[in-house]
């Protein structure tokens, strides 16, 4: 062992060892509990940031915690590959986004192996591999066959200069983010998953998860899923044979609806305006409008425009003048809202801004309330006014009753509604999966052949980012005949939404060499669900969401036999610098190739652990990186100092067992029940204080060696490199990595000294070594005939016994 720690010899040695021995390769094994461990896998995008550094690192710390435990861990690692960042990089760069994303996996993967993270290499997936997306064109045949595809008119941002459509994020204050040319709304032939077919079974079994995911990403989700139970009510519109339907959860309050507001984007609105003289006006409106819905916030101001139209409030016959307002959504219920000024603060905000009657239906319980005097809507459950034969009723009852009253009189029904929408999976790119369906002039638009796929991208391809996507212009790939009747059809030249590809890549880890299928059944079983799975909380929604729903077709198409995928989940926090998220445009960016070339990949891994607990934001800190390195090389130092036999004395520490028991115990808890790395890290920092200052009297002890090599055990998840090399200095058998965790002695811990002060009239005069479950009789009489307090007693009268339990015994004599 080299007197000076020096990390970059020793990392890479380790790193080598483990590769070459296969550590972390992992098998079946039908006798051994399992332990399937996942962070989100990555976006090549060329190199790994710290946030990679933080989240790779904290699964890697329970993944070897877990093995140390005895359990069988599966820890895998991969690529979502496919996605817009490469055909925008190989546009800019004018290569190949295939050739861009394996040279960036390649980068990425030598900075993740330089890390030492204990990854199971030979598992790796890249989803833009045909053998991986074969299967994913195989799944989207057969929810086609079971009804959970569908294809329909959908709006999309669209660029007419570029003719190609955008994300939204490639949408810049209404301009296209290439060519700076206005983007239009433009309906377009889409493909859709029906995740609405399994909306009820998503909701409900987020109480399954409750256990182990975060509160707020159960809400999150609950929130965009969106069951409203309510009811569907029919408003006819004055001179016309159509009908407005509206959607509302308060029934009970629609006696009090006085107009109708319409989103921008309602169909009616260009059939109501057709003879309106100022409808110029009023499309100018609806552009202005749909701006604003699509910039998102809800802070801006809330406006509207009247058709000119009127509809009819099916129970009282009242004129409704009906409003295009640019706060009501067709994504949500039917993109039309009746409007209750005072029920609803909207709607009394808009109704006094534009001089709309307030007909107050529900008032509070022994109150008289004046609308013309009203500040702000009341939206609480009250008791029903002005609002004929349901008047005297309680709102709870009256939602029932007036559903109840609609559905008779066939003016509505009771709904149960979701916000939450089929996932629109059309992407008009050419880097991702091929969507396997053919377009015949006879059939119409019918599903690849199974033996035809997988459907491979074309290589040979120009990407120019115009004129839409390449695939379109390519007539090899596109020319195909029709699986149907054999005439010539034509290949669809869309791909799918990358989610797709993250929304099963868990289960391909569990068999990703099967070329036969897309993963064995039993493999999966044996590993899935994920036990824990780890990654940012701006994947609470589709990625988790989606992965949830794509779980549950697998199951129902006979792949697995389990409904959600992952049992807990652990949402890291951000890692910021200067107040703000690292980002190379603020320049606050830290490399963490610089980072391991300074200090070591173990001292990277103990910064990110010890500055925060895992789920909140770590600041950056180059003193915190610093002091990280010059505590690893303050234990370096210990060991060194004990192999070498330096230190002067050999005594057996009394207090040494304890201390080391209750680290243990620390260390134990904080990685089993809440991962705080943060805690553990400054238990294990307090037992080296306590080694450094016995090391001169016990540092030859057997009890002293003994400790530090539970103390490079503790260390070995979190720093495994120099726990490696520190382990086999003090002569452990085998690699550390592979070693057994250490337990702790609940007798040792509750057998541990405790020392009380002994006082004569406030001065001390001795010091007592006692159990802390010793009496305080036994204390005092202890302390009382000790030999160095017994003089100051004798011939002396005895006031008073002061006794701090614990602590102080002070005799107050005269």
């Amino acid at each position: 062992m080299e007197e000076k720690y020096q990390p970059q010899v020793l990392e890479s040695r380790w790193q080598k060892h483990w590769e070459d021995e296969k550590t972390f390769v992992v098998g079946e094994d039908p006798e051994k509990d399992k332990y399937y461990l996942l962070e989100m896998f990555p976006y090549p995008s060329g190199r790994i940031h710290m946030g990679h550094v933080r989240n790779y690192t904290i699964g890697d710390v329970i993944a070897r915690y877990k093995r140390m435990k005895g359990l069988h861990v599966l820890h895998p690692m991969g690529w979502d590959a496919f996605g817009m960042p490469a055909e925008n990089a190989a546009i800019q760069n004018k290569s190949h986004p295939a050739k861009w994303t394996r040279d960036n996996i390649d980068t990425m993967r030598d900075q993740l192996k330089r890390l030492g993270l204990s990854y199971d290499w030979s598992r790796e997936v890249n989803t833009s591999d045909p053998a991986y997306y074969k299967w994913e064109q195989l799944f989207f045949l057969q929810m086609w066959e079971k009804g959970l595809v569908t294809r329909k008119e959908s709006l999309v941002n669209w660029c007419e200069n570029c003719r190609t459509v955008l994300a939204n994020e490639q949408v810049q204050d209404g301009h296209c983010w290439r060519c700076e040319r206005a983007v239009v709304n433009k309906p377009l032939e889409q493909w859709f998953f029906k995740i609405t077919k399994y909306a009820d079974e998503l909701l409900a079994s987020l109480e399954i998860l409750k256990e182990g995911w975060p509160e707020r990403v159960l809400t999150m989700q609950k929130e965009w899923i969106g069951r409203s139970q309510g009811s569907t009510i029919e408003f006819p519109i004055e001179g016309t044979d159509q009908k407005i339907t509206v959607f509302t959860t308060r029934p009970d309050t629609l006696f009090g609806a006085t107009f109708m507001s319409l989103a921008p984007g309602h169909p009616l609105v260009e059939k109501l305006i057709e003879n309106l003289p100022n409808k110029e006006e009023v499309r100018a409106f609806v552009a202005k409008a749909k701006g604003v819905q699509k910039e998102g916030g809800g802070d801006y101001e809330k406006e509207g425009i009247f058709t000119g139209a009127y509809c009819l409030n099916p129970v009282v016959k009242r004129r409704l003048p009906v409003y295009v307002t640019n706060f009501v959504v067709m994504e949500y219920g039917t993109g039309a809202v009746m409007a209750v000024p005072a029920h609803d603060q909207r709607d009394f905000d808009f109704a006094r801004k534009y001089k709309l009657p307030v007909i107050l239906v529900i008032a509070p319980a022994g109150k008289v309330v004046d609308p013309k005097t009203m500040q702000t809507a009341f939206e609480d459950e009250g008791i029903l006014v002005n609002s004929g034969q349901f008047n005297g009723m309680k709102s709870g009852i009256a939602k029932l009753a007036i559903i109840d009253y609609l559905e008779r009189k066939k003016l509505g029904r009771k709904t149960v509604q979701y916000k939450l929408r089929d996932w629109g999976i059309s992407r008009q790119r050419y880097w991702g999966t091929p969507i396997p369906a053919v377009h015949c002039l006879v059939c119409g638009v019918v599903p690849a052949r199974e033996e035809d796929l997988p459907i491979v991208l074309p290589s040979d391809v120009q990407l120019t980012g115009r004129e839409g996507s390449p695939l379109a212009r390519h007539e090899a790939f596109l020319k195909t005949t029709c699986p149907k009747c054999g005439d010539e059809g034509r290949r669809e030249t869309d791909t799918m939404d990358t989610f797709v590809e993250s929304s099963w890549y868990f289960l391909r880890y569990a068999d990703p060499q099967n070329t036969a299928e897309p993963f064995s059944k039993e493999k999966a079983s044996y590993w899935c669900p994920v036990n824990q799975y780890i990654g940012g909380i701006e994947h609470a929604v589709l990625h988790l969401l989606y992965s949830r729903f794509f779980t549950r077709v697998l199951r129902d198409l006979g792949y697995v036999m389990l409904s959600e995928p992952f049992e807990r989940l652990l949402t890291q926090g951000m890692v910021i610098k200067e107040g703000a998220k690292m980002s190379k445009s603020r320049g606050n960016v830290v490399d963490p190739n610089y980072l391991i070339d300074q200090y070591g990949a173990d001292t990277a891994r103990l910064f990110v652990l010890f500055a925060s607990p895992p789920e909140r934001d770590l600041e950056w800190s180059d003193q915190g990186v610093e002091g990280c390195f010059r505590f690893l090389g303050r234990v370096w130092h210990l060991v060194y100092e004990t192999v070498n036999n330096r230190w002067p004395g050999n005594e057996e520490n009394g207090e040494l067992p304890w201390h080391l028991h209750k680290t243990i115990k620390k260390v134990s808890d904080d990685i089993e029940k809440d991962f705080h790395f943060n805690t553990a890290i400054a238990a294990i920092m307090e037992l080296v204080n306590f080694l450094a200052k016995i090391g001169p009297q016990s540092g030859l002890s057997s009890s002293f060696k003994e400790a530090l090599k539970t103390l490079v055990i503790l260390l070995s998840p979190m720093v495994p490199h120099i726990a490696e090399e520190m382990g086999q200095a003090l002569g452990l058998s085998g690699d550390v990595s592979e070693g057994e965790w250490p337990s702790y002695d609940n007798a040792v811990l509750e057998k541990r000294a405790i020392t009380v002060v002994v006082q004569v009239n406030g001065k001390v005069r001795a010091q007592l070594s006692v159990s802390p479950e010793s009496p305080e009789d036994e204390i005092k009489n202890a302390a009382r005939t000790h030999d160095k307090v017994h003089p100051y007693l004798e011939g002396k009268n005895l006031v008073k016994t002061v006794y701090v339990p614990g602590r102080l015994v002070n005799f107050v004599v005269s």
